[in-house]
């Protein structure tokens, strides 16, 4: 593998890396954090997401995983966090993905990772791991309108019912490493009905949520919250007594926010 170029804005910077068959890959970097990538390409699909417009080519290899951090720290980024949230669902390499987990793990590196929970059989897995935070991307509760949005994954009765078991087993303090992930995407997942189905998830876990802000992509219809309905949605939360985190800065950026990872730049952003 080798870098092929940067593009940075004020705030991230994204690293394209051409693995050795040709495919060029996406990590991005901001502050001490590295978002790496675990497949070319992605079979879940969410219908909102760059990263899985033309299929899944192959899964990476651990050491490609790794290779995307030494990349990075070989060019001079200060890095203390790996997040799995770069291209593809790290459930579905989970035997790569835990090679590299234990890696960054023995070099004091803190890891974190960004699912959809599919499959359900390696999610159990990641539970138990000793990661740093793990997101539970949810992107809707309602069935029909998940399964439109995500159109490879479990129910999310079945879903909530793991993660239930899992954190009813764990300490107040430990829980805090767990979130949901809702990427508020506007006229989608933004009515009343579905805030309040959310908050009551959350409380029934006793969990956060994070509040991701959506990034348009020009090929696809979907649009992005206005910020006024964007904070109405987070005080919505709020009142409902679910701790709640919004976007941070890093993450509403064209380079390397939610969803606008690619393989091979062949669709514009």
């Amino acid at each position: 593998m080798k870098l092929e170029g940067i593009i940075q804005d004020q705030l991230n910077s994204l690293l394209e890396i051409k693995t050795d068959d040709g495919y060029t890959i996406e990590s991005v970097h901001y502050r001490t954090t590295l978002c790496v990538s675990s497949q070319v390409g992605c079979s879940v699909r969410c219908a909102f997401c760059a990263s899985g417009l033309n299929g899944l080519m192959r899964n990476l290899s651990s050491q490609e995983i790794i290779n995307q951090y030494e990349i990075a720290k070989d060019k001079g980024f200060e890095i203390t966090n790996i997040a799995f949230a770069g291209i593809g669902e790290p459930l579905l390499n989970f035997e790569n993905v835990k090679q590299a987990f234990d890696y960054f793990k023995s070099i004091g590196l803190k890891v974190s990772f960004y699912t959809t929970g599919f499959p359900i059989k390696y999610f159990k897995e990641l539970l138990h791991l000793n990661h740093d935070g793990l997101t539970l991307s949810l992107h809707s509760v309602l069935e029909e309108k998940r399964k439109s949005l995500i159109p490879n994954s479990h129910s999310i009765e079945e879903l909530i019912q793991v993660f239930e078991n899992h954190l009813k087993t764990l300490s107040s303090r430990k829980r805090k490493l767990y979130s949901i992930g809702y990427l508020l995407i506007y006229g989608e997942n933004d009515s009343d009905e579905e805030l309040e189905a959310l908050a009551n998830i959350a409380k029934r876990l006793n969990i956060g949520v994070f509040l991701l802000k959506y990034n348009e992509i020009e090929s696809l219809p979907f649009k992005t919250t206005p910020d006024e309905e964007y904070e109405k949605a987070f005080l919505k939360l709020k009142s409902n007594g679910v701790r709640t985190t919004l976007s941070n800065r890093y993450r509403t950026r064209k380079i390397g926010g939610c969803g606008t990872l690619m393989v091979n730049r062949l669709v514009g952003v």
